[in-house]
């Protein structure tokens, strides 16, 4: 046992060194001050692989070759949460702990992101989120250390679901994924189909992940005599969703597929003949004008060839502001405070290729304009990834929920 005590002793007298010895190296002890050291965690392999995935890397990546040369050095580390929370929070907690690691991107799958930023917020660090849908995370589950970038279920459901009930949707069932990002969207689209008057019919809850087979709670959806079915899941359900729906002929016969949150990687993976009219709602779309397609090229072909989706962009912009706020506070004083850092952004306005011209409001929730886009038939496409028609633009200041109706603790006076 004195062995054991002498042991640790000599331990702490060697821990307590180790200030000593870095300052008798001034070069490595600026270096290490000067680095920053962000954590890209999503989904690697499994449903949101192509949304998300090395492509978030990727867009990572761009973001801090762009601010290279400005006084920090950053590290950039990557998991896979394989859209698990015990996993996803796990490996949250020890880059935090362990590792270093000042802030956390991307995070698809909403019940991951609600369990990371909780310990972000815990550990004291930077969470910004582009890959989750919950609104929540600027709601009743917001707190100073998260920002959610990207989209969320309320701007989904006000823009694809408000526009399909005027165009005479108004009787609706829900296949939903079954956790906290499909309950929020069936939640958050259900309440703007009442407020129009329109009829919620019924739902059903599909397993997540793991569903592959949707025939029977296509065949269910459509015994309803819904106008609409309501897709309330994302990545390749959806896909297996439409292509299943397709094969059953159900659209053939009257009823309406709504897509609630489609990405353009979906759409490549169905071909136009499939996804031709679906209805959807993105933030980023790399063709829109001339700086996404700036970015676009600049980020470079993703997996042999993919355009980035809105939440690879999200991720862009998310670290290139992440950065810019950084190095104005300096890397030392940065990672002394994740709360300090999202202050910092959210006094900053946002400009990048990605989104534009932005702000971060109070609640954390980044707002840039939402776009309805239609996608477009092979006839209509001019070539490859020339997908979508815009039918409307909301702009920033109405594309998402008001702060007053998020419930959000840091805006109570």
């Amino acid at each position: 046992m004195a062995q054991d005590r002498r042991s640790l002793l000599k331990g702490a007298a060697a821990a307590a060194l180790v200030p000593a010895a870095l300052a008798g190296l001034p070069g490595r002890a600026r270096a290490q001050a000067n680095t920053l050291k962000i954590g890209v965690l999503n989904d690697q392999s499994g449903t949101y692989r192509d949304l998300s995935g090395p492509g978030s890397v990727q867009a990572v990546r761009q973001a801090v070759a762009e601010m290279a040369g400005k006084g920090i050095q950053v590290e950039v580390v990557v998991a896979d949460h394989q859209n698990k929370p015990d996993v996803g929070a796990t490996i949250a907690r020890q880059w935090f702990d362990r590792d270093g690691v000042d802030a956390v991107i991307d995070v698809p799958t909403s019940s991951v992101a609600l369990a990371v930023a909780a310990i972000a917020e815990e550990k004291n660090k930077v969470f910004i989120n582009s890959g989750a849908g919950t609104a929540d995370l600027t709601g009743s589950q917001c707190n100073a250390n998260t920002i959610h970038w990207t989209y969320d279920t309320w701007m989904l459901a006000h823009s694809t679901g408000a526009a399909m009930v005027k165009a005479g949707g108004d009787s609706w069932f829900f296949i939903t994924a079954d956790y906290a990002f499909g309950h929020a969207l069936e939640r958050d689209t259900g309440e703007f189909v009442k407020a129009q008057g329109g009829q919620l019919l019924g739902s059903i809850r599909t397993p997540f992940p793991g569903t592959t087979d949707f025939s029977s709670f296509l065949v269910q959806a459509q015994r309803s005599r819904a106008k609409v079915i309501g897709l309330a899941n994302a990545g390749a359900d959806t896909i297996n969703c439409v292509k299943q729906a397709a094969e059953f002929g159900i659209t053939r016969r009257g009823t309406k597929l709504a897509g609630l949150l489609v990405f353009i990687s979906d759409v490549h993976a169905l071909g136009l003949k499939t996804a031709q009219g679906l209805v959807l709602t993105e933030t980023f779309y790399w063709d829109m004008n001339d700086r996404t397609r700036a970015l676009t090229q600049r980020i470079g072909d993703i997996d042999g060839g993919r355009k980035p989706t809105m939440v690879q962009a999200g991720c862009y912009a998310g670290t290139l502001h992440y950065l810019k706020a950084a190095l104005a506070m300096g890397a030392a004083d940065a990672r002394k405070s994740g709360a300090d850092v999202i202050a910092r952004m959210k006094a900053m306005p946002t400009d990048d290729d990605a989104f534009g011209q932005g702000s971060i409001r109070a609640d954390g929730r980044k707002i840039h304009p939402a776009y309805l886009f239609e996608v477009k038939s092979p006839e209509e496409s001019k070539g490859p990834w020339d997908y979508y028609k815009l039918l409307q633009t909301t702009a920033a200041e109405e594309a998402f929920r008001p702060v007053a109706a998020g419930g959000c603790r840091l805006t109570r006076t």
